[in-house]
C-alpha cells in the first residue's frame, strides 16, 4: 500500500505539472537513493527500477556470497547459509540479488520519503515556471483574475501559475472582479523566497507595442518598425513608426481603414488617445510631428542642451500643449528634447513678453505661465481667471494681481 501511495503522489504531479518523464524518473530515483544511503550507508549495490506506466517500482540489492564466519558487511555481503535459502545453487563468490521491500524501512522513513518527493517536485516545478516565464518577458499573456487586493491583483494563467498585476501597472479606470479576463505584458520575472514572482503590466510601452503587433500585420512581419513609444497610461500615447518600403504608408497601416486597426487598441487601453507619427532623422520635422495636432511655424534648436523653441500661431499653442500639458510632455519624451512653445507675434503688435515684467513678477510665476504657452502679456489677458487657475498651479489671487499688472501696462 505504501508503495502505491508513493507512486500516486508521483503520478499526481506528473499529470498536473509540466515536468518531463526523464526528469521525474531522475528525481524519484534520487529520492529513493537518499533513503537507501541513510539506512545502508551506500547505494552502489542497489538497482532501482521505476515503471511509471504501471505505477510501481522495485528496489534490488546485490550482495556477494561469503562463508558464514567471513562476513564483515551485511549490506554488501550475504552469508552462504542465507543465500542457500534463496537458491540451493549459490556458491561462495557469486552475487545474490534480492528485492528490498519498502515496508522494511518502517513507516516513519516512508512518510519522510513521500514528503521529500513532494518537496523536490514542487521545487522543480517552481524552477520550470521561472525559466518558462523568464524567456517570455515582453510577451502578452491573458489570465483570469483570482484575487483583488488594494495594492495588486492576483491572476492565474491557463496552467494555474500565479501572475501579479501591481496597482501602479494598472491603467487608470481599470476595474476587475474575480473571474474577469486580463491581458497584459510580462515585464519582470524573479525568484523570491524560492518562489517565482511574475510581474505583468498594462501601463508599459511594451504592452502597447505588442498590441500593435497583434493588430497590424505589417509590424508583425517587419515591414513597419516601431521606433519608439511613449505613453501616460490611460491618457495619451505617441508612437513613432517607420517603413523601409516606400509603397507602405506606416501611419495609414497602423490606423487602418477608418481607424479599424487602432480602435481595438484604444478600447483595450480604456480609450487612451494614441498619436501615430512618421519617424524621421530630421529633428525639426520630428519635433513638429511629435507636437501633432498642432501646426508649427518654425523651430529653433539648441543641440548641445537638447532644447527646442517652437513658434506657433496663437490659436495653435493650446493644441501643442494639450490637456494638462500631456501633448508637449509626450512630445519631449518622444524626441528627447525639452520643448518650449512660443506664440508668434507680428512685428507691429503692441504685445509685451512676460520676461519684461521680471522686476514685478517672480520668476517661478513667469515659468508657470510660459509652461502653458503664455509668453506674452496679451496671451495671459486672453485667458479667463478660471482657465488660468485650472491650467497652472497659481492661486486666483495671484492671477488677479498678474492681470492688473498687465492691464496697467497697456493703459499707459
Amino acid at each position: 500500500m505504501e508503495n502505491l501511495n508513493l507512486i500516486e503522489t508521483f503520478s499526481e504531479f506528473k499529470e498536473l505539472k509540466n515536468i518531463d518523464r526523464a526528469t521525474m524518473m531522475s528525481v524519484l530515483e534520487d529520492v529513493f537513493r537518499s533513503m537507501l544511503l541513510k539506512k545502508y550507508g551506500t547505494t552502489d549495490n542497489f538497482d532501482i527500477i521505476i515503471n511509471i506506466d504501471k505505477g510501481d517500482f522495485e528496489i534490488w540489492r546485490n550482495r556477494e556470497v561469503v562463508e558464514d564466519d567471513q562476513i564483515t558487511d551485511t549490506n554488501l555481503q550475504i552469508r552462504l547459509s542465507d543465500a542457500l535459502k534463496i537458491d540451493n545453487d549459490y556458491e561462495v563468490g557469486e552475487e545474490v540479488t534480492d528485492e528490498v521491500k519498502l515496508a522494511d524501512f518502517g513507516r516513519r522513513s516512508i512518510v519522510s520519503l513521500r514528503q521529500n518527493l513532494t518537496s523536490r517536485i514542487l521545487e522543480l516545478e517552481k524552477d520550470n515556471v521561472f525559466l518558462k516565464y523568464k524567456d517570455k518577458v515582453g510577451e502578452i499573456i491573458t489570465g483570469e483574475v483570482y484575487q483583488v487586493w488594494k495594492k495588486e491583483i492576483l491572476i492565474l494563467d491557463d496552467e494555474g501559475n500565479e501572475l501579479i498585476l501591481p496597482k501602479q501597472e494598472q491603467i487608470i479606470g481599470d476595474y476587475y472582479r474575480k473571474g474577469d479576463n486580463v491581458r497584459a505584458v510580462i515585464t519582470r520575472v524573479e525568484m523570491k523566497n524560492n518562489t517565482p514572482l511574475i510581474i505583468i503590466s498594462r501601463t508599459s510601452p511594451a504592452f502597447l507595442e505588442r498590441l500593435f503587433e497583434l493588430e497590424v500585420p505589417e509590424i508583425y512581419d517587419g515591414l513597419i518598425t516601431i521606433k519608439k513609444i511613449v505613453r501616460i497610461a490611460g491618457e495619451r500615447a505617441k508612437v513613432a513608426v517607420e517603413s523601409y518600403d516606400e509603397r507602405i504608408d506606416p501611419v495609414g497601416a497602423c490606423v487602418g481603414m477608418k481607424g479599424s486597426r487602432i480602435h481595438g487598441i484604444v478600447r483595450e487601453l480604456k480609450n487612451e488617445n494614441i498619436d501615430v507619427i512618421n519617424f524621421t532623422n530630421n529633428t525639426q520635422l520630428y519635433i513638429a510631428r511629435a507636437l501633432s495636432p498642432a501646426k508649427i511655424n518654425s523651430t529653433k534648436l539648441d543641440e548641445a542642451n537638447k532644447r527646442a523653441e517652437v513658434f506657433l500661431d496663437p490659436e495653435e499653442v493650446s493644441k501643442a500643449i494639450g490637456k494638462g500639458g500631456l501633448n508637449i510632455k509626450l512630445a519631449g519624451m518622444l524626441t528627447d528634447y525639452e520643448i518650449e512653445v512660443y506664440r508668434e507675434v507680428e512685428e507691429d503688435d503692441e504685445d509685451v513678453t512676460i520676461e519684461e515684467f521680471s522686476d514685478e513678477i517672480e520668476q517661478w510665476i513667469i515659468d508657470e505661465l510660459k509652461a502653458i504657452g503664455c509668453d506674452t502679456a496679451k496671451s495671459v489677458m486672453a485667458l479667463s481667471i478660471e482657465e488660468l487657475v485650472k491650467r497652472t498651479d497659481l492661486e486666483e489671487e495671484t492671477i488677479i494681481d498678474l492681470k492688473n499688472i498687465f492691464k496697467a501696462e497697456f493703459e499707459q
